[in-house]
């Protein structure tokens, strides 16, 4: 009976803080930032003729906007990749953390 009673304390009793393993949390989705759209290439570009002025100077000045805006988008890119990156570390973390309370 003493036996059984200990068993049943045993097993009550909350384990160790070092057996604890902590689940990683990937970033959030919403975090991750939208690739600018790339402009449309005018149909005129690529006929024998070329483009009139007015449409080749547009294209040109949509090429730049994007350009810019593809300088805004790289940081956010880094930064979103950095975050990805810390979650595979700690997934690997966490997995080894799991092993360990296997043997």
């Amino acid at each position: 009976m003493r036996r059984s009673a200990l068993l049943l304390i045993l097993s009550l009793a909350p384990l160790p803080a070092a057996a604890q393993c902590v689940k990683p949390e990937p970033p959030p989705v919403e975090g991750k930032p939208a690739r600018p759209a790339l402009p449309a290439k005018p149909a005129c570009l690529d006929a024998k003729g070329g483009c009139p002025g007015w449409e080749a100077y547009s294209y040109n000045d949509a090429v730049k906007a994007y350009n810019l805006q593809l300088q805004a988008f790289q940081p956010l890119a880094q930064a979103y990749v950095q975050k990805l990156n810390a979650y595979v570390k700690a997934s690997g973390d966490y997995a080894q953390c799991e092993v360990k309370t296997l043997q």
